[in-house]
């Protein structure tokens, strides 16, 4: 077994994103900042996802001074990772070549010390350029397989994804599990497999929306993995990652050294559960769930009746583990686990937003009867993986179906995109009935890479007279109106 492990934090990023949908603002996460480095974590993913769209539409920020922010705390002391989303960069469609690189390059020339990129239909090409980007600028490119279920999505077709990524330049692999539906069954020989095929680190990332992201997490520490994705509490557990303060003491137990300073992660937990009731209004169920957790104070002897049941490795101890692991995260006062995303595999993101939408426009109750059709609709577009922008298109379609009482009567334009292949080939051909009748004449099927089919851009551009700088401008190209509307604001104000 390995001496030690990597814990990376995605609190002031994909935590927040997936607890409170990325409400969290610039000084609130400068509260929590200094408190995440003195803990030690080598890498903290701050930036990238949803933060730039959620920054400039709902928050009144401008997403580089948050970065540049950022930067200046953690400069020489731990690396800021960015999460990208290949082709479509931090937003929700392929943009030309020109585009992303420049973002790229202006990212990391303002602190981005490592990238992530993936693409939400596992299509290689649409990575190419960012994987080519980020290396020839200088961060490191972390290669992430958007993780699923399906007839399609096999263990060896993982480990093939992954030797491609390799191949085009990834420096390491993550299991991207964002709706955490990853089977503890599967977890250990999954990894053993990608550690075979590739010889570059392997991460994991996974979420607790259903009850198995924390097991996984101690599964993925007995079976080897380089590093673990985690949150702290109260932006850790439930939709978000498995909990640091709950992982600490299995590493302990296991003889794993994680280098981080307890006292630091405690400091930067009483900042969040402040911060925490300060989001109350964007937070489903807040008041519910969640209370201080003190790694030192967990019971070591559930932490070693759970390491004693994978130390038998047969399915009913295995089992009996996944039993007593959601028991203990219950015991201190994590949300409950949703087993209805197996089958919906919504990721937790997706999910908080999903009720956020559904109570503005005043029918929270028919949740159920999306999950429902959200597997449905997907099977119909080919089995995509479920992590932005699919899983926006197919659960908006899923809403779209469950409120008009007749399945794809209306059909969003992404969702018509999504049938043509202009976000890049899905796992299988679409369901060719709803092509037939979705689509008309006016519509080509894309055959070839979708950036292929667009121009550049940064050539031809006519710079907006609010727009004062290369940043500003790379916003204006990536947000549009969103990003006009707070430029024009922010240049009204001087």
């Amino acid at each position: 077994m390995q001496t030690t492990i990597q814990f990376n934090d995605l609190t002031l990023r994909d935590g927040q994103q997936s607890i409170a949908a990325t409400r969290m603002t610039t000084p609130q996460a400068m509260r929590v900042l200094p408190h995440l480095i003195e803990a030690g974590f080598p890498v903290l993913e701050l930036w990238g996802g949803a933060i730039l769209d959620s920054a400039v539409r709902f928050l009144n920020e401008n997403p580089w001074q948050r970065l540049e922010q950022f930067y200046a705390l953690t400069r020489g002391k731990t690396a800021i990772r960015a999460l990208l989303r290949g082709q479509n960069l931090f937003a929700y469609q392929p943009y030309p070549d020109d585009l992303v690189i420049a973002f790229i390059k202006a990212a990391i020339e303002a602190g981005i010390g490592e990238m992530r990129v993936f693409d939400a239909l596992n299509d290689e090409r649409n990575l190419q350029t960012s994987l080519l980007a980020v290396r020839a600028y200088g961060a490191l490119a972390d290669g992430a397989l958007s993780y699923t279920t399906s007839p399609v999505h096999t263990r060896q077709y993982y480990v093939n994804y992954a030797r491609t990524l390799v191949e085009m330049g990834a420096q390491r692999i993550t299991i991207k599990d964002m709706a955490g539906i990853l089977a503890p069954q599967n977890t250990v020989s999954l990894i053993n497999a990608l550690k075979d095929a590739v010889n570059v680190p392997i991460t994991l990332h996974t979420h607790d929306t259903a009850g198995v992201g924390t097991l996984n997490a101690i599964l993925a520490m007995r079976a080897g993995v380089d590093a673990i994705d985690c949150a702290v509490t109260p932006f850790a557990g439930g939709n978000s990652h498995p909990p640091i303060e709950v992982l600490l003491p299995f590493a302990e137990m296991l003889g794993i050294e994680h280098n981080l300073n307890t006292a630091a992660i405690l400091q930067a937990q009483e900042n969040l559960f402040t911060i925490y009731d300060e989001l109350a209004d964007v937070i489903p169920g807040h008041g519910k769930y969640y209370a201080p957790v003190d790694p030192d104070a967990i019971d070591r002897r559930k932490v070693e009746s759970i390491l004693n049941l994978l130390e038998k490795g047969d399915a009913p101890a295995l089992e009996a583990a996944i039993d007593e692991t959601r028991a203990l995260l219950r015991g201190l006062q994590y949300p409950p686990h949703d087993p209805r995303i197996f089958e919906s595999q919504i990721p937790g993101g997706m999910l908080s937003n999903l009720q956020n939408q559904l109570r503005e426009m005043q029918q929270p109750d028919i949740l159920p009867q999306v999950m429902a059709e959200i597997p449905v609709v997907r099977r119909d577009v080919g089995y995509v993986p479920l992590v932005t922008p699919t899983s926006q298109i197919v659960g908006s379609q899923a809403v779209f179906n469950i409120v008009s009482g007749q399945r794809y009567s209306f059909v969003s334009e992404e969702f018509k995109m999504l049938l043509c292949g202009e976000f890049g080939r899905t796992p299988i051909p679409p369901n060719r009935a709803l092509v037939e009748t979705v689509l008309d004449d006016s519509h080509v099927l894309k055959k070839y890479r979708p950036a292929a089919y667009l121009m550049p851009v940064l050539e031809d551009v006519e710079t907006p007279p609010f727009v004062h700088n290369q940043q500003e401008l790379l916003l204006h190209l990536l947000l549009g109106a969103s990003a006009d509307k707070f430029l024009q604001q922010q240049a009204a104000a001087g």
